[in-house]
Order: C-alpha cells, then sequence, then structure tokens
C-alpha cells in the first residue's frame, strides 16, 4: 500500500486515477485549485498548483495526513485549440502555465519527501509526435512535460525514484465528446483504462521502468 497525491485530481481523469489507486488499496490525497469532496480521498482545496510556495503549503498538509507521501501524479492540465497566425502569445504562456510549470512546482515540492521504491507519474500527450494545425501552444507545453520526465528521470535514478509519463491520445470525457460531437470515438481513451496504467508504473511491478513515456489509444 503507498500514499499517493494525485495533483489536479478533481478532473475527470484525476477522478479516476483515485478510483483505481483507492480500489488497490491505497491512501491518496488531492490537491487542487478547485474544492470539492471525492470518495477514497484526503481534498486539499484551493492551491494554485503553478504557485510553488502554495503547493508545498499543501504538500506538507498532505504529508501529514497520509502518514507520508509515496507517490505523485500529476494531472493538472489544459487544453487550447489556436492557430499561430492570429493566435495570442498569452494562449502559449497559459499553456505553459497549466502544463509544464504544475508539474515542476509538483515534483519539485514532492522530492523532499519521496525516498527510494517512490515515484511520479506525469501526463503528456501522444500528440506530441505529430501536432496537427492549432496544436502548438498545447503541445509545445506538453513537449515540455515530456523533457521533464526524462531530465528528472536520471536526475533520480541514483536516489531509486522514478519518473514516467502517460501519453494519451484523447481522453474519453463529456467535455471531448461535446466539443467534437462528430468524432469517432472508438479510439479515445477511458479515463478508467488510462488510470489503470498510471497505477501499474506508481507500482513496484514497473520498479525497472523509468523516464518512458507510454503511448495510450485504444484499437478503434
Amino acid at each position: 500500500m503507498a500514499n499517493v497525491i494525485v495533483a489536479g485530481g478533481l478532473g475527470i481523469l484525476g477522478r479516476g486515477v483515485v478510483a483505481e489507486l483507492a480500489a488497490r488499496g491505497h491512501k491518496v490525497a488531492v490537491v487542487d485549485f478547485a474544492n470539492g469532496a471525492i470518495e477514497g480521498a484526503e481534498v486539499i482545496g484551493g492551491c494554485d498548483l503553478a504557485d510553488e510556495a502554495a503547493v508545498s503549503a499543501a504538500y506538507a498538509k498532505a504529508d501529514k495526513a497520509l502518514g507520508g507521501i509515496d507517490g505523485l501524479v500529476n494531472v493538472a492540465g489544459g487544453f487550447v485549440w489556436e492557430l499561430v497566425d492570429g493566435g495570442s502569445l498569452d494562449s502559449w504562456d497559459r499553456m505553459y502555465r497549466m502544463n509544464v510549470r504544475t508539474a515542476i512546482a509538483s515534483s519539485r515540492a514532492v522530492l523532499h519527501y519521496l525516498k527510494a521504491g517512490s515515484a511520479i507519474v506525469n501526463v503528456g500527450a501522444a500528440a506530441v509526435a505529430a501536432p496537427g494545425a492549432g496544436m502548438a501552444p498545447y503541445t509545445a507545453s506538453k513537449a515540455g512535460v515530456a523533457a521533464l520526465t526524462e531530465s528528472l528521470a536520471e536526475e533520480l535514478r541514483e536516489k531509486g525514484i522514478r519518473v514516467n509519463a502517460v501519453l494519451p491520445t484523447i481522453i474519453d470525457t463529456p467535455v471531448n465528446r461535446a466539443d467534437m460531437p462528430d468524432a469517432d470515438t472508438s479510439s479515445w481513451v477511458k479515463p478508467s483504462s488510462a488510470a489503470k496504467v498510471i497505477a501499474f508504473l506508481l507500482s513496484q511491478e514497473a520498479a525497472s521502468i523509468t523516464g518512458v513515456g507510454i503511448k495510450l489509444s485504444l484499437a478503434g
């Protein structure tokens, strides 16, 4: 049994991760900007996950509530579709703050608590491999998550702390279905399926895996 923080855990994917971890007997703390309740987890709301001081304070509370921290899942993030021509630099800054800075702040804050055998799992994006038109701000930020994952894995390798990422294609959520009503959803990734891979990467079954990004996509 492990004690895990899920950063950004009140969203659809985060809730799926919490449910999977709780079902496996893990103790979970959710740290999120939003406030709310979720079965199977201690919720620490009102935390700007891009603010290092706020994150550090929240993780101290999580450590006390859980009795230690063994793992971190960086779920927090956001998406924008915007062309470079006619778009805004503010969108690039927003994507960096939501997708990269949150992961960096959480990773820095949690390292004080992790020990050998612990793990960090980031949520990247499969679209980084071949970004289409309008995807530049989002995929550039998710490329930053990939770089963070690989570099931090090397930094922490000798300490026995693993860092990996999952790279979903499109996650099957109500918002994505509403935004893409005519899309073929047969290959979309269910939050519960992504949660199982994340739980695996946190487990000792994945003790030999670090610095890896695992693409998630269902066969259509």
